[in-house]
């Protein structure tokens, strides 16, 4: 089984990010960059497939500047096999990064694609469901658990009421939630050996796709800053400055 993970590289969740001074969106000079954490553990869940004997070759790929090499040496270095990369300075959305994957889909034919739920820079989290679509393949979003069975996945996805459990057939899409599993981190030998593993890297205009933004970004700002609580004495004082103070009820 061939297993396609796609990867985004993201300011790293450590990092508090800045605004630009003409909120026009996230100000990326001289940020630290990393692989988005649920593209992380997707990376990881593959590794185990593959070293449980379920998968044969697991290839990465990622959307993104020539930076986002960097994203996929993290991959290679954790035990994928080999790294696409889509180049491309332009925003992609989410729509645009599923018609990618899904020429990629065509491309490669892999069994199985997995990826993280969402992005935790734009959290739009459609990106999965958008690609099992247009596949026209089943899909298993918010997965904490993976099993492989004859010809499908048994997937375990957390919900509202506790936990439900599907069976996809596979080809099928699955998206990772953070429960799924921890990341192992990179040795430096393998990461040493991701250096020589091959990238391919091609463009948004080789698979005929158009990426350019249907949503138009009017500003960004911060989000008002953390008033000071205060304690109450009584269920009917807090209930009072709830209805007259704060007015949200």
């Amino acid at each position: 089984m061939k297993i396609l993970v796609p990867v985004k590289r993201v300011v790293d969740y450590n990092v508090k990010v800045r605004v630009k001074p003409d909120q026009s969106g996230v100000d990326l000079a001289n940020v630290k960059m990393s692989m988005n954490p649920f593209c992380e553990i997707a990376v990881e869940e593959a590794i185990r497939m593959k070293e449980k004997g379920l998968a044969e070759e697991i290839v990465v790929i990622s959307i993104g500047p020539t930076q986002a090499q960097e994203t996929i040496r993290t991959a290679l270095a954790m035990g994928a096999d080999r790294g696409i990369l889509i180049q491309t300075d332009e925003r992609v959305e989410p729509l645009a990064v599923a018609k990618l994957l899904a020429k990629v889909v065509e491309e490669e034919s892999p069994e199985l694609v997995m990826l993280g739920k969402q992005a935790i820079d734009d959290d739009s989290n459609a990106t999965g469901q958008m690609l099992a679509a247009l596949l026209g393949w089943p899909q298993a979003t918010f997965a904490s658990a993976v099993e492989k069975e004859d010809g499908s996945l048994k997937v375990t996805r957390e919900i509202d009421g506790g936990l439900q459990t599907l069976s996809v057939s596979l080809p099928a899409v699955v998206t990772s939630d953070l429960r799924l599993n921890e990341p192992r981190y990179a040795s430096l030998p393998n990461i040493m050996k991701a250096k020589r593993k091959p990238i391919d890297t091609k463009s948004p205009d080789d698979y005929g796709v158009d990426i350019s933004p249907r949503l138009e970004v009017i500003k960004v700002s911060e989000p008002p800053k953390r008033k000071g609580g205060v304690k109450v004495e009584t269920v009917a004082e807090l209930v009072d400055k709830l209805k007259n103070e704060a007015g949200v009820i």
